[in-house]
C-alpha cells in the first residue's frame, strides 16, 4: 500500500475543500440547524462534496465516512473519514478557528491524518510510523511535567443537559489545577495543537469518528498518549478522549474521574 500517495491524495482533497471554505468565509453563509446548537452550512456540504470527489477520482473502491453524508462505499478494508468543516460554529461567526479533517483507515487502523486550517494555512499531517508535521516541519508534544504548569484544552458536546454535571465537575477540577484552559471549538485543531506543543493536554466527550480520526494519528505520531478517561486505549468509535504529552497523563486521569453523588 502506497501511503505516501494516499497522503498526497488527502492533502489535495483538503486544499480543494479549503478553497470552498475560503470562498464562503465572512460572507454570511446559509446556516441550518441539525440540533439546538448544532449547525451546518452550505460551505460544509460543498466542501464535503469536492473532498469526496477528489478521493474517489483516485480510489473509487474505497469506503467514505463523512459527517454530512454518512457512510458510502462497500470496502471493508479501506475507509476515509472526513469532516469537511470542523468548527462550523466558529466559521458561521467569522472566527478563524476551523479546519478540514481527513483520515485514512485500513482494516480498522488510522494510518494517515491530515488537518488543514484554510485561514492560517497550517497543514498538519502524519503517516503511521513516520512522525507528525506542520507544513513539512517535524512537530513534537511538549515536555511540560505537571498539570500545574500546563495549558489544557477541552470542548463541550451539543447535547449538554444529559452530561452537564459530569462536564461541570471535570472542568472545575482541571481549572483548579491547570495553568489555564482553552476551548477553541474544533477537536481536530485541539489534537494538532497538542501535537505541536501548544497545548499539554486535551479532553472531550461525545465526539464522533470524524472529529478525532485525523488528529489522533497526528497526535500519536508527535508522541502523545491517547486514551479514554479510564486510561483504556482509545479508538475512534469511543465517546471519550484524553490526549496528553504523556507526562501529565496520570494526573489528568485522576482529575477527570467522575463519581455521581
Amino acid at each position: 500500500m502506497d501511503l505516501d500517495y494516499i497522503k498526497r491524495t488527502g492533502i489535495a482533497a483538503a486544499y480543494q475543500g479549503g478553497k470552498v471554505l475560503r470562498s464562503y468565509f465572512g460572507k454570511n453563509p446559509e446556516v441550518h440547524k441539525k440540533g439546538v446548537i448544532d449547525l451546518v452550512t452550505r460551505a460544509d456540504t460543498e466542501s464535503e462534496k469536492v473532498i469526496i470527489d477528489t478521493i474517489r477520482s483516485r480510489f473509487p473502491d474505497h469506503a467514505v465516512l463523512a459527517e454530512e453524508s454518512g457512510l458510502s462505499g462497500n470496502s471493508r478494508e479501506n475507509r476515509w473519514i472526513i469532516d469537511p468543516l470542523d468548527g462550523t460554529t466558529n466559521f458561521a461567526h467569522e472566527l478563524g478557528f476551523f479546519c478540514i479533517s481527513i483520515a485514512f483507515e485500513h482494516t480498522g487502523e488510522i494510518l494517515v491524518g491530515i488537518v488543514l486550517n484554510p485561514v492560517s494555512g497550517e497543514l498538519f499531517s502524519a503517516v503511521s510510523g513516520e512522525g507528525a508535521f506542520l507544513n513539512d516541519h517535524p512537530i513534537r508534544v511538549s515536555g511540560t511535567p505537571i498539570v500545574g504548569e500546563s495549558l489544557l484544552a477541552t470542548g463541550f458536546p451539543y447535547d449538554l443537559p444529559p452530561v452537564f454535571h459530569e462536564l461541570q465537575a471535570r472542568f472545575s477540577a482541571c481549572m483548579k489545577n491547570a495553568q489555564g484552559i482553552r476551548r477553541i471549538g474544533s477537536a481536530a485543531l485541539d489534537l494538532c495543537y497538542l501535537a505541536n506543543g501548544r497545548f499539554d493536554g486535551f479532553w472531550e466527550q461525545n465526539l464522533h469518528a470524524w472529529d478525532t480520526a485525523a488528529g489522533l494519528r497526528i497526535a500519536v505520531e508527535a508522541g502523545a498518549k491517547v486514551t479514554d478517561f479510564s486510561n483504556r486505549p482509545f479508538s475512534v468509535d469511543k465517546k471519550e478522549i484524553l490526549a496528553t504529552n504523556g507526562r501529565i497523563h496520570d494526573e489528568m486521569i485522576a482529575l477527570l474521574k467522575f463519581e455521581d453523588a
